[in-house]
């Protein structure tokens, strides 16, 4: 059976391309399709991969302006002929899903999440994305029309995958289909325990306005503990000018140096509410306890005085008294990487292949019932 692969684009390498990477493992000769490929962004991931993308490649400077251009994108993942192949796997967070199909191949999707910036706050996508008056008075008119795109796109896909619980009730709610739930994986041999834990607590992500390292920083002033942030983004400069000497800001660091740092923290702090949060289960796959907060994936991933504790609120104040009342001496590291290892790369390898191959079995059936 030919299958290929669907992602929405590759210009930054995170959770969801983690999610391809393993999809790759498990189906080698799939080739992938994909709106735009920056080749420079993905740090030589991919690179072995037969890639086609869509004629937004052609559009100068595609890779890190890919945002402004919501109005193109349905077209750009419509324009892909995948009419040869039994099976389309897609990866998606936005728009992989409305791929075109026909009714001899098999669609499955795994969704990371029913598109934020159409079906949440269109508002809060504007303050998030850094764009001219102008183009924040048009983009509410074109969320309109994304909007009617994905309800109907969502129709596509045969069967959904969510990427945790929390997921699978938003794409209950927005899409009203069913999904099975198969959570994203962790490399756990790229993570150890130490037997030297330092003197700090750690962060780490792209610092984006929704993951809230503002109420971090805020609290770690107040309280005076060395704070360590791991990676880079928009609001970089301006949480620098906020933190004060005890916060120390890393960029951003190979696998092999984030690895260490986790395994030598005090506690990973988590802030935002994410949709799964794959980074608790890579500090956990290295022995230690997470402070994050109580809502979203974390739920699904933290044992609360197990292999963690949460904080209530999006606030300093809240963040603040959550480590105030940490003692990573009542967590066990051992206890905390066995239960990160039910994650591990390779049963979610398993649980993949295991659901296409029993989908299409079933897909079949029903094309030639007996």
């Amino acid at each position: 059976m030919k299958i290929a692969l669907v992602h929405d684009y590759l210009v930054q390498y995170g959770g969801a391309e983690r999610v391809l990477e393993a999809f790759t493992e498990i189906f080698p000769k799939a080739p992938i399709f994909t709106m735009v490929y920056d080749k420079k962004l993905m740090n030589g991931s991919f690179e072995n991969k037969k890639i086609q993308s869509s004629f937004l490649q052609k559009i100068p400077f595609i890779g890190s302006h890919h945002r402004v251009f919501p109005l193109l994108m349905p077209m750009a993942i419509e324009q892909f002929n995948l009419s040869e192949f039994d099976i389309v796997l897609s990866d998606s967070n936005s728009y992989a899903k409305g791929v075109i199909t026909n009714p001899n191949t098999l669609h499955v999707t795994y969704c990371h999440t029913p598109m934020r910036y159409a079906w949440d706050d269109c508002h809060k996508y504007l303050r998030e994305f850094k764009y001219s008056k102008l183009t924040k008075k048009l983009v509410p008119f074109a969320m309109n029309y994304i909007r009617l795109w994905d309800k109907i796109s969502a129709d596509r896909p045969d069967e959904y995958i969510a990427n945790s619980n929390f997921v699978s009730m938003r794409i209950k709610k927005y899409y009203n289909k069913d999904s099975f739930v198969i959570n994203p994986p962790v490399n756990m041999n790229n993570f150890h325990i130490s037997e030297k834990i330092e003197n700090y607590y750690l962060m780490t992500g792209r610092a984006l306005p929704y993951k809230r390292f503002d109420i971090v920083i805020e609290a770690f002033n107040n309280l005076e503990l060395p704070l360590k942030i791991i990676g880079k983004g928009p609001e970089t400069d301006r949480l620098k000018k906020i933190a004060k000497s005890n916060v120390e800001f890393l960029g951003y660091l190979s696998d092999e140096q984030t690895s260490s740092y986790f395994s030598r923290c005090k506690a990973f702090i988590f802030p935002p509410e994410e949709d799964f949060g794959i980074t608790p289960l890579e500090a956990m796959a290295c022995g230690r306890p997470v402070i994050a907060f109580k809502g979203g994936g974390a739920l699904e991933t933290v044992l609360e005085n197990k292999t963690g504790i949460f904080f209530d609120k999006q606030t300093a104040l809240s963040v603040e008294e959550a480590v105030k009342n940490f003692d990573h001496k009542n967590f066990d590291p051992k206890e905390i990487r066995d239960h990160a290892m039910k994650f591990d790369k390779e049963i979610f390898k398993k649980k993949i292949k295991e659901f296409v191959e029993e989908k299409y079995i079933k897909f079949n059936q029903n094309r030639f019932p007996a």
